[in-house]
């Protein structure tokens, strides 16, 4: 068995297997309760002052450790997007040689333990404070926990979120703000034959409402491009009906603020075409565009001397998919993400991480928290 610091490999592997095991999706209030609970007994271990706050989406925790300064904050999510019944059928628990698989171990519950790892460490060694928030809603936009991410940033130095990494292992410096909405409209039924004109049909209404979203997003006078998705489109009932009602659910990516305030804004006031008809629009999800600033590259570089200081390199981009960092990171705070392990098939039933990258994040997480700031 290898031994590492702070643990062997073996320990690593029976925490990671028990997070595993908790099987937890969003929303699911009775497993994250008992994520925390287990999180909550490690990190009070490591000497952590650790409280709960509940929402309607479950239990999430908050950890504080004393230390040099103002608090680093480290983030991360204990839901997965795997259903109860996942590990038992197409994504269950198995470590082959450095490859761990099962529903959430590299989304992100191998995080988890970089965290800890590292804190348990430092137990009566100078380094800096910290303060660690692991939220119960993350794969869902984080509705119900963007409130205490905020009051958990208050007052800190830096934020390093514990999502997965780039596929070669760089670390993530800003991301692409994350929009969901759902354009809804609202028409009148009639007979399709006998009384056409007594109608409005909600689906040609939207058919013309999408072609207006396609021109606000495509605008050539946009800063920065705007990736758009219509991912559902529903309405209607029958053929010989005149719709009544039609709705759009639509992924929106931006790459700045300011093309991000104006394209939602154009979609806020949409207005219908055809008259006694109704158009709304409503936002079911939205993470901030976060460019990265001055502040975090050179965030980004503390952690570059922190690796070489242990014989790794560390290279840092931005990242195309949106996590809880983007609203952090757009507060103008210090901020890096995908100090999560490496790995793969985030989502998939390929999903793995690997236990030396995991070590490798424990002891850059390490060296990185006992660089404190003069």
């Amino acid at each position: 068995m290898t031994r590492t610091r702070g643990g062997t490999t073996g320990e690593l592997v029976d925490r990671l297997e028990r997070l595993v095991r908790i099987e937890s999706p969003s929303r699911d209030a009775d497993a994250s309760e008992r994520m925390a609970t287990q999180l909550s007994e490690w990190w009070q271990d490591a000497g952590a002052t650790v409280r709960f706050e509940r929402t309607e989406a479950g239990a999430s925790l908050v950890a504080e450790l004393q230390g040099e300064g103002d608090p680093l904050l480290l983030v991360g999510h204990s839901d997965t997007v795997w259903p109860v019944g996942a590990l038992e059928g197409d994504v269950p628990w198995s470590v082959d040689g450095d490859i761990v698989r099962g529903p959430g171990v590299y989304d992100m519950k191998s995080g988890l333990l970089v965290m800890l790892g590292a804190v348990e460490r430092l137990r009566g060694v100078p380094r800096r404070s910290v303060r660690a928030v692991v939220v119960c809603d993350e794969e869902i936009g984080s509705p119900t926990t963007q409130a205490l991410l905020r009051r958990c940033a208050e007052g800190v130095s830096g934020v390093v979120g514990f999502e997965s990494p780039h596929p070669d292992g760089a670390l993530k410096v800003g991301r692409r703000g994350s929009t969901r909405l759902r354009v809804e409209v609202q028409g009148r039924a009639s007979h399709a034959a006998l009384d056409p004109e007594a109608g409005i049909s909600a689906i040609d209404e939207l058919v013309d409402q999408l072609l207006r979203v396609r021109a606000i997003v495509s605008d050539s006078t946009l800063p920065s491009e705007v990736l758009c998705n219509v991912g559902t489109i529903g309405g209607g009932g029958r053929a010989n009906v005149v719709p009544a009602q039609a709705q759009a659910e639509i992924g929106l990516r931006f790459v700045d603020s300011v093309a991000e305030r104006r394209v939602l804004a154009a979609l806020d006031a949409l207005t219908p075409v055809r008259p006694d008809a109704v158009v709304a629009t409503r936002i079911l999800s939205s993470r901030p565009a976060w460019r990265a600033s001055e502040g975090d590259h050179a965030f980004v570089d503390t952690i570059v001397r922190a690796g070489r200081s242990l014989g790794q390199e560390i290279a840092a981009r931005p990242a195309s998919g949106a996590g809880d960092t983007n609203l952090l990171g757009s507060l103008g705070l210090p901020t890096v993400d995908g100090f999560g392990p490496r790995g793969g098939g985030a989502h998939a039933v390929t999903e793995h991480a690997s236990l030396t990258s995991l070590r490798e994040r424990i002891d850059l997480l390490e060296a990185l928290l006992t660089d404190v700031p003069a």
